[in-house]
């Protein structure tokens, strides 16, 4: 087996899967043409890209807190991502919001889209990926709270099954106070009005 290097992407056996996808090619009886010639490895090439969040080290992504004594939410909003469904290999495609209140340490804004994209850079479910944004944060960060909400369309609904292009899948995980607020405060409403919800 050869394994073909990407660039940033780790090693994977793109060869092999391009060959997989040729078989693929001949069993539903899709035809080889000129323009399909390299597309078993474009496409394998393309799964490799999409599928890299595994190579992703969460704990250096989480490593990058800096103590302070800041006790407001925080919040980074309209984070793009694109995943690829565990069920069919269809792109879902969105938003994603992340709040959090700080415990005496905050992270690096870019690393709360840097987690956003490694885990939607695997195969997913929705409801696991807003669960693992949320459950990640809370462990390395120990905040007061989190909140996560992923606002997405998937092409599984949109261009096969029941067809429908307008529908938007919206999820959402709240931890600590943002579940059950402390005091006056409610971090969970402050974060709906933040984001225009």
């Amino acid at each position: 087996m050869v394994s073909v290097s990407m660039g940033g992407i780790m090693d994977k056996d793109i060869a092999s899967g391009a060959h997989t996808i040729k078989k693929l090619f001949t069993a539903m009886e899709w035809p080889h043409t000129k323009g399909t010639k390299d597309t078993p490895m474009r496409y394998a090439k393309a799964m490799a890209e999409l599928t890299q969040g595994y190579d992703v080290d969460i704990e250096h992504i989480m490593s990058r807190t800096f103590k302070e004594d800041y006790d407001e939410i925080v919040i980074v909003k309209d984070i793009g991502l694109v995943s690829l469904c565990e069920h069919h290999l269809l792109p879902f495609f969105g938003t994603c919001h992340v709040a959090y209140l700080p415990n005496g340490k905050v992270l690096g804004l870019s690393k709360i889209v840097r987690l956003v994209r490694a885990y939607a850079q695997r195969l997913q479910i929705q409801e696991r990926l807003t669960t693992e944004i949320a459950d990640t944060i809370m462990q390395y960060l120990k905040p007061k709270g989190v909140g996560v909400i992923i606002e997405a369309q998937h092409m599984c609904m949109m261009i096969r099954g029941v067809k429908d292009m307008n529908a938007t899948t919206t999820t959402s995980v709240m931890r600590g106070v943002f579940l059950n607020p402390e005091g006056n405060k409610n971090p969970k409403e402050e974060f709906m009005r933040l984001i225009g919800r």
